[in-house]
């Protein structure tokens, strides 16, 4: 079974594409829904965001994300260390995910394999990207983002055409060339592949 990493930077359409996937029947794993997840379910997590940012951080159960993505884009060394509370426990769920499943290949997605160095544990990379205002024009459509923090977002991801040079295949999602035809010849490459 091949693992296929799916990455992007905020914006680019990573989840689109993975919805095409999914209905060709591929499974998906999402690391950042699993992440937002374990963030409020698990308590060994739980208990060390509360060391880290304070008890106020959870209201009734629910972390308070807004007030975390303020402090940690404009802190480096916060966002490493809520990194390393986060993604421990998000690649342990994804390996026991991918166990369980038995298909020609499976995709993860997450937005920062390359800086994580997870990357290292698949087979191939696809990258999704788009020109950075229409990233901007998407990630402004979402609850309580505002330009300012979509560009601290973007200026602590890897460069955008770096990550895609890394990728074994690259995904246009520009709203010009259109998205299934780009993950149908993928797909039938990867199932070649087996």
């Amino acid at each position: 079974m091949l693992k296929v990493g799916i990455t992007g930077g905020i914006g680019a359409g990573k989840s689109v594409v993975c919805q095409v996937f999914k209905t060709l029947g591929i499974p998906v794993f999402n690391a950042d829904d699993t992440a937002k997840q374990l963030i409020e379910q698990d308590e060994h997590i739980v208990a060390q965001m509360k060391s880290l940012f304070g008890d106020d951080i959870y209201i009734n159960g629910k972390l308070q994300r807004a007030q975390v993505a303020s402090v940690v884009f404009k802190k480096p060394e916060l966002l490493q260390q809520l990194n390393a509370i986060i993604h421990p426990a998000t690649i342990e769920a994804g390996e026991k995910w991918i166990a369980k499943q038995n298909t020609d290949y499976i995709i993860k997605e997450a937005a920062i394999f390359f800086e994580s160095g997870t990357y290292k544990q698949m087979d191939v990379m696809i990258g999704v990207t788009a020109p950075e205002e229409l990233r901007i024009k998407r990630a402004l459509q979402r609850e309580g983002m505002t330009r300012e923090k979509i560009q601290e977002r973007i200026a602590q991801q890897m460069d955008d055409a770096e990550k895609m040079s890394r990728c074994d295949y690259v995904i246009i999602n520009d709203g010009k060339q259109a998205i299934i035809p780009q993950v149908m010849d993928i797909h039938h490459k990867l199932l070649k592949k087996q």
